[in-house]
């Protein structure tokens, strides 16, 4: 007699094995971070936004914990206060992009955080990437080329008079950048010294109508020239005040599929009352941060100092492009 023909849960649990397995090879792998086929972009945006709804709420509510109002509430407490708390707990990126999120470019100061890369790169339009803030190291765009054969980077910094080495020692990747030395700003001035202009001014000057990827350091100038932007495309006060019943297709929209942004709060930008007022202006545009991550860099470099330097991403949740939209 057999083991099995003996001992018939033996025959049962051989069964529930091998059908285990079988299900296991049969069901298809997907890359991490992407969506299983008949999932919907819209509706996991849909989920995260409410989701990101409580986190407003939860802003509010420990505004009111450590204020009661703005006005009172310090962005980064001294010690002898007692307070828990520094302006970036305010700030969390609690949105979930939902597609694949890598570390793009160098360790360490210069690389930057980046969703859906793999979409982009194998999205049917052109890839437009811009970039303020090159100062020598263009790590993260050189590897956003590499990633992306049909992308072509407009780079931006008035401090410098090319790409880095990455980009500018490499014949392939060279060919597809475009420099200039133009300080990024709230307003135009093309005679100033240095020249500079808003985004807006710079994407009618090179015929864009979208940026894919925009990456903007600019020391503490991304507050005037993001209001700017914002300006330009957003109507102020938020549209959703006015239009509550506003579908997403029927709201206003930035033409940049994600941000990149290291966040400079210094002097008055750091208040947090005016730090509220802008980064809220970001939200009502349709971004929503996904990832952060402090320059640790500079707290070393300048012992002491307050931690008012940060990296932020953000995604646009609303549009149709590679990060949003189902087909792409």
């Amino acid at each position: 007699m057999s083991v099995l023909t003996r001992h018939p849960r033996y025959c049962l649990l051989l069964i529930c094995v091998l059908l285990g397995a079988f299900f296991m090879l049969s069901t298809p792998s997907f890359p991490a971070g992407s969506l299983r086929p008949g999932s919907s972009i819209s509706k996991v945006l849909a989920d995260e936004d409410r989701l990101y709804d409580e986190a407003l709420k939860a802003r509010q509510e420990l505004v009111e914990k450590w204020g009661p109002t703005d006005e009172d509430v310090a962005s980064f407490p001294e010690p002898q206060t007692g307070y828990f708390y520094t302006l970036w707990d305010f700030f969390l990126p609690v949105f979930r992009c939902p597609h694949l999120v890598q570390r793009v470019g160098t360790l360490g100061d210069g690389g930057k955080w980046v969703c859906g890369l793999d979409r982009i790169a194998r999205q049917s339009k052109p890839c437009t990437i811009y970039s303020f803030g090159i100062n020598g190291e263009s790590s993260f765009e050189a590897a956003l080329l590499e990633a992306a054969p049909h992308c072509e980077v407009w780079g931006y910094d008035f401090s410098v008079t090319s790409f880095g080495p990455e980009i500018a020692n490499v014949s392939a990747l060279d060919a597809r950048g475009h420099f200039f030395s133009y300080a990024l700003s709230g307003d135009d001035a093309p005679h100033a010294t240095p020249p500079r202009f808003t985004l807006q001014s710079l994407m009618q000057q090179n015929g864009h109508d979208f940026i894919d990827i925009l990456k903007v350091d600019i020391e503490s100038w991304e507050f005037e020239s993001l209001d700017a932007f914002v300006d330009a495309f957003i109507p102020s006060p938020s549209y959703e005040a006015h239009h509550p019943h506003a579908a997403p297709a029927e709201l206003p929209v930035l033409p940049v599929g994600q941000l990149q942004l290291e966040i400079h709060a210094w002097g008055q930008n750091g208040e947090f009352k005016r730090f509220r007022k802008w980064w809220e202006r970001l939200e009502n545009a349709g971004l929503r941060p996904f990832w952060t991550e402090p320059n640790l860099v500079y707290i070393n470099l300048v012992r002491g100092s307050k931690p008012d330097l940060a990296e932020y991403s953000f995604m646009n949740i609303r549009g149709n492009h590679a990060l949003v939209s189902d087909r792409y």
